[in-house]
C-alpha cells in the first residue's frame, strides 16, 4: 500500500496566541490604575544661587493671602491691581519694552489656585515664562528642631 504524501500545511493557528494576548491585556488593564494611584510625597529642599543675568525690566506680581495682586515694575512701587488691571498694564509693558522678566511671589500661606490664577493671567498677557520667587534655605529660621 502506497502511502499518500501530503502537502506541509503552511497556515499557522493563532487561537491560542489571542488567547494569551487577552489574558493579558486584562491583567494590564487591571493593575495599571492600582500602579498609578498617589503617593505622598515629601519634596527635597535645595539651596540655590541667584542668577547672574539681568533682563532689561524686572516686573513682580505678588498675591497676598486673600488672592489679592501687587504689580512691581522695575523699580518703582508695589501697587495693588485686579485681574484685568494686571493683564492690561503687562500687555502694555510688553509693548513699550519686549524684553522684560516676569516674576511671580506667593504668600505662603496662599492657596494654589491664586497662584495658578495669576500664572494663567501672565499667560494670556503674552508672558511665557514666568519665575518663581522664593527664598534659600539660609533666608529661614529653622524649622526643624
Amino acid at each position: 500500500m502506497a502511502r499518500k504524501r501530503r502537502k506541509p500545511m503552511a497556515e499557522i493557528n493563532v487561537v491560542p496566541y489571542i488567547d494569551v494576548m487577552m489574558v493579558l491585556l486584562v491583567i494590564f488593564m487591571i493593575s495599571t490604575p492600582l500602579l498609578t494611584q498617589g503617593v505622598k510625597v515629601e519634596l527635597p529642599q535645595a539651596s540655590t544661587e541667584s542668577l547672574d543675568i539681568k533682563p532689561v525690566e524686572t516686573v513682580i506680581v505678588k498675591v497676598d493671602v486673600q488672592g489679592q495682586y501687587y504689580l512691581t515694575i522695575g523699580t518703582g512701587k508695589e501697587n495693588p491691581v485686579s485681574r484685568e488691571e494686571l493683564v492690561v498694564q503687562i500687555k502694555n509693558r510688553l509693548l513699550e519694552q519686549a524684553k522684560i522678566s516676569v516674576l511671580l511671589a506667593g504668600d505662603k500661606e496662599v492657596r494654589y489656585i491664586f497662584i495658578m490664577d495669576a500664572l494663567a493671567l501672565l499667560s494670556n498677557a503674552g508672558i511665557p515664562n514666568v519665575g518663581l520667587m522664593t527664598k534659600s534655605l539660609e533666608q529661614q529660621p529653622s524649622q526643624q528642631k
